[in-house]
């Protein structure tokens, strides 16, 4: 029998599940987890030769191939965007089916079963052109969508699926890499049956992680600029690898105080080769990324008073 399965089609990474014995199970990609412990990053790319990697692969070569890897999409699903590609145009709903159509053909290897039916995830706050879009993706996937299902909701299920019978409010706060969510919800169960009601719901589509590494890639880029006179910024691969390096400076600035940047080569002038080496308090990334707290409490603020 045809397995169903659970997507999470996300902005920088993308995961899939299914229930065994009542519980769910993450499904590897063939590639098996990323550094990051991520299963599918949200990754296209397009060789020179017009070969199509999705997910780890693609992510692997983006710093060789920036101006044919494509990331982040999830963010114009809905819209009358295009990407260009080596000549060839590219709908975010495109896009979105081959990272659908590689998690559908690792989840048949892995489970050893089709995969003809999915429900898929996405953020509460997604208009009804987006959710389209997204079930569109999964068509052209060859999946069939049987239900399109809040983030929130989905956090929200999870959380009381074991819980005992009492009435609880839930806020849930997803801040994605791509999208912001802010849903408080109410759970409750009577007779048995578990019960959930969205009472307010706030965010964002267009804030993110995303967005955290864009301003200390413009802090990291100007400062570079400052030192030797060079702009990377029209300088893809250069900026394809001070990218990894920003998020990767995020992650850790999680944890400690301070970390380093050092790209060797990471471009050149008539005096030689130049270097990029940094390093990045977490005072600076706090006052980089302060706007972005600011939006993200101000739609807490506006779920609270909805509720």
């Amino acid at each position: 029998m045809a397995k169903i399965i659970g997507i999470d089609l996300g902005t920088s990474n993308s995961a899939a599940a299914y229930l065994e014995a009542g519980k769910p199970v993450i499904i590897p990609a063939a590639e098996g987890m990323t550094i990051g412990g991520k299963a599918f990053p949200s990754f296209v790319a397009f060789t020179k030769d017009g070969q199509l990697l999705v997910g780890e692969p693609a992510r692997r070569q983006a710093v060789s191939n920036p101006e044919g890897t494509v990331s982040a999409f999830k963010r114009k699903m809905g819209q009358d965007y295009k990407y260009k590609i080596y000549g060839k145009e590219y709908t975010p709903q495109q896009l979105s089916s081959f990272i659908l159509q590689k998690i559908k053909r690792d989840s048949e290897a892995f489970l050893g079963d089709k995969v003809e039916k999915a429900v898929i995830t996405v953020p509460a706050y997604f208009n009804d052109n987006q959710r389209q879009a997204t079930k569109d993706a999964g068509q052209i996937a060859g999946l069939e969508v049987v239900r399109i299902i809040n983030e929130p909701t989905a956090a929200c299920l999870s959380y009381g699926i074991d819980k005992a019978g009492h009435e609880e409010k839930i806020m849930v706060f997803d801040l994605g890499g791509g999208t912001l969510d802010v849903t408080i919800m109410k759970f409750w169960e009577v007779s048995g049956a578990k019960s959930f009601d969205v009472i307010a719901t706030s965010g964002d589509t267009q804030l993110g992680g995303t967005d955290m590494d864009n301003v200390l890639i413009d802090y990291i880029v100007e400062q570079f600029r400052k030192e030797t006179g060079i702009d990377l910024k029209n300088d893809r691969m250069a900026i394809q690898r001070v990218r990894e390096a920003a998020e990767k400076a995020k992650i850790e600035l999680s944890n400690v105080m301070e970390t380093d940047i050092n790209l060797p080569f990471i471009t050149a002038d008539a005096s030689g080769p130049k270097h990029l080496t940094m390093k990045i308090t977490r005072s600076v990334l706090e006052n980089l990324v302060k706007n972005i707290v600011d939006r993200c409490a101000k739609s807490i603020d506006q779920a609270i008073n909805d509720a």
